[in-house]
């Protein structure tokens, strides 16, 4: 009991299509809290990223550093988190992605400018790290039917997931709750989110995994 927390900045992450935004729209409605969502639709740089990576990669990778720094300073500014934060991302994700998508040179210049930006900014109580196979991903990416997400590809999708996973495998700078969701509909399911929502509120201090044998 002793090294459990209470957190009162949470932060959600994966990979496309698992889910962040309405878990952290759910527990933020559900909590009372405050909601606050990367701006994602605010890239004038995305779609062409889609349609041609190589080229756009730079440009989209930077404006989001921005962009997500931008927000996360002003959300650490004033008493935000007297109540309670839900964010549906955490700065660390704009590396990943980065790393994935930059060449050697371009990511020495993101890299130089990444590490002036994220001491600045406000560390979560808990990051909560959803995963779901591949397949599963890109079901729900075209399920959705965002426009410029219909070149996204099974292979990209491995890539990215893969990613994450070496990422979060080595994090330790906040505690951190693992949820597999490729068996679960916490949207959809009630009794999938009861229990997720419990998991949330039992967490400790390291690593917890939350591997549900799930209601489908």
């Amino acid at each position: 009991m002793g090294d459990r927390i209470i957190p009162r900045y949470i932060a959600i992450e994966g990979p496309i299509g698992v889910g962040k935004t309405s878990l952290a729209k759910i527990l933020a409605n559900k909590f009372g809290w405050r909601l606050v969502q990367e701006e994602v639709g605010h890239n004038p740089f995305l779609e062409r990223f889609y349609e041609n990576p190589r080229k756009y990669a730079f440009q989209t990778q930077l404006f989001f550093l921005l962009s997500r720094y931008r927000q996360q300073r002003e959300m650490a500014q004033g008493n935000l988190f007297e109540k309670g934060v839900i964010s549906d991302y955490v700065l660390a994700k704009d590396k990943i992605f980065a790393l994935i998508n930059l060449e050697d040179d371009e990511i020495a210049l993101y890299d130089s400018i990444y590490k002036l930006l994220v001491p600045t900014v406000p560390k979560p109580d808990l990051v909560i790290y959803l995963q779901a196979r591949p397949e599963v991903l890109l079901n729900r990416v075209r399920k959705r039917g965002v426009e410029y997400e219909r070149n996204i590809s099974l292979d990209y999708l491995k890539t990215l997931s893969d990613a994450y996973n070496e990422y979060f495998f080595h994090y330790n700078e906040t505690p951190l709750l693992v949820v597999s969701t490729s068996e679960i509909d916490f949207v959809e399911s009630p009794r999938d989110l009861e229990h997720l929502v419990r998991e949330v509120k039992s967490v400790k201090r390291g690593t917890q995994h939350y591997i549900p044998l799930g209601s489908r």
